[in-house]
């Protein structure tokens, strides 16, 4: 084959290191953003936070503060030493140590119960708290396997029988269930395989923690070591004899839970004994327990939000601001950047130092710039948003129109894609709460009247309208699409089923009340 010359033109986007950079910035959510904002900090010196002087400042002024109390403390005690006695105070100073005292300790927030919507723990000598709930402060600063340890120290049993106990409790999951058969937790004892276990060994074994766990659903919160639900509840019961539901309750709680969850009044009746009004009572009784014990030690993380952009009313319409708590604060640290400079000329030293710090300096100056960029586009998008979903703000979301990621896309001259990385992860707070940026896009379903409604107004019309039933003849899916269809709205029984389902709400046979 012959070799030849041929030229081709093309052309081909190139993404610069700064153009990812900017891509991946926006993606973040403001966790995420702030975790790559300390790690910048870390890595690059060029790099600092712009409230650094701010807190300088700060500090400096609570050291002056604290030189100014021990001052006059110490004039004070001169003032008492030079009176005749060590008693005469000086003219006009009457009640000033008091006064002083006072004032400086409300300015250090120290004699203050409510400093910036942070409440001081109280002191745990305080006797004034002897009606607070002893396992309500247990739950705030134990966990429920300290709680239960504590319960058992009390307990006269023998160590081997306290070591089975605590075995259990360490085989609890979080709700205060055991999460292990009796037979797992006794193989992962003898660690060995069943084969090579010893038959007495593992019967007596079984038999020690058929004992501790006897013990282990003894103790407080009541029904926990329950291995299922109905065994959570009949523990719980244990100590309801004086109820006049509680044998129903029982009998419901033992054998009768599917039925009950299905709202099943006729095979209730039939399996029970048990006539209508009594079944009723028993279901109180039932929806008064607690089905998971260690509810109320459980240290979930609270999923606090913090939204991106605030929305203000504005004359008659809604603008979005940035929120500046989401902000970072950040420049170029100017006494290096001139260090570099003047690193320039031929004293300066070696060059491939100078060029790899010249580097780091450019990019810290992309890392700010990208930075800034993110939230202009944040600001742009959801001031788009704001401008096509006028209603919502004034009357909910049942005002909601449709929008698609196209239509801000072509407003703003940007890409579906930008959308797209824009609103996830990204909150809006709005008079009717916080809310991710993409739950203002959503598609539209047809109407009567030829236009198109949201499928967000639609779910929350559907939500109004089951609110609204009788819960005796709750409304099924047919229903509800035909009472939408009577609005004008044609949604089809799946799409009103895959709304309801979205919305967490029931099937009409288990809102049915008995």
């Amino acid at each position: 084959m012959k070799p030849s010359l041929q030229f081709r033109l093309s052309q081909h986007l190139a993404l610069t290191p700064q153009l990812q950079q900017s891509i991946r910035l926006l993606q973040l959510s403001t966790l995420e953003l702030h975790q790559e904002v300390e790690q910048m900090l870390e890595q690059n010196p060029f790099l600092e936070p712009d409230d650094e002087f701010a807190s300088l400042e700060t500090a400096a002024s609570q050291e002056f503060e604290r030189q100014r109390q021990e001052q006059l403390s110490r004039d004070d005690r001169a003032t008492d030493t030079d009176g005749p006695g060590g008693e005469a105070e000086p003219a006009g100073l009457d009640g000033l140590e008091a006064g002083a005292t006072e004032r400086d300790d409300w300015e250090n927030g120290t004699e203050r119960d409510d400093f910036d919507g942070i409440r001081e723990t109280p002191s745990r000598n305080n006797s004034d708290d002897d009606d607070h709930d002893p396992l309500e402060r247990n739950s705030e600063s134990i966990s429920l396997q300290e709680h239960l340890r504590h319960q058992l120290n009390g307990m006269r049993l023998s160590p081997a029988d306290k070591a089975a106990v605590d075995v259990l409790i360490e085989s609890l999951n979080e709700d205060g269930y055991l999460a292990d058969a009796l037979e797992d937790v006794a193989n992962s004892l003898l660690g060995g395989e069943d084969d090579d276990v010893d038959e007495d060994s593992r019967d007596e074994l079984l038999s020690r923690l058929r004992c501790a766990l006897g013990w282990l659903q003894s103790l407080e919160p009541v029904g926990v070591g329950a291995r299922n639900l109905s065994e959570c509840l009949l523990l719980q019961l244990r100590d309801q004899d004086d109820h006049p539901a509680c044998d129903v309750a029982r009998a419901i709680c033992r054998d009768h839970l599917e039925l009950l969850a299905r709202r099943d009044m006729r095979k209730l009746m039939a399996a029970t004994g048990a006539d209508e009004s009594q079944l009723k009572a028993a279901q109180s009784l039932i929806v008064s327990l607690e089905p998971k014990p260690g509810r109320a030690f459980t240290r979930a993380e609270a999923n606090i939000i913090v939204p991106d952009v605030i929305v203000q009313k504005s004359g008659r319409g809604w603008k979005v601001v940035l929120n500046p708590d989401v902000m970072p604060k950040l420049r170029i640290n100017d006494l290096y950047a001139q260090a570099l400079r003047a690193s320039r000329g031929p004293r300066g030293g070696g060059e491939g130092a100078h060029a790899s710090l010249s580097s780091r300096l450019q990019e810290a100056r992309w890392f700010v710039k990208n930075i800034q960029q993110r939230f202009d586009t944040i600001l742009r998008v959801s001031q788009a948003i704001v401008d096509r979903q006028k209603n919502f703000f004034t009357h909910g979301e049942i005002a909601m129109k449709p929008l698609v990621l196209r239509e801000i896309a072509d407003e703003l001259g940007l890409h579906e894609s930008t959308i797209s990385r824009v609103t996830t992860a990204k909150y809006m707070n709005t008079p009717f709460g916080t809310f991710e940026l993409k739950y203002f896009f959503g598609s539209s379903l047809n109407t009567e009247a030829g236009g198109n409604a949201s499928s967000t107004a639609v779910r929350a019309l559907i939500k109004q309208l089951v609110a609204a039933e009788d819960p005796a003849k709750p409304l099924s899916d047919s229903q509800l699409s035909s009472m939408l269809e009577e609005q004008g709205i044609q949604v089809a029984r799946r799409t009103v089923a895959k709304y309801r389902e979205a919305l967490k709400i029931a099937p009409a046979n288990l809102r049915k009340s008995l």
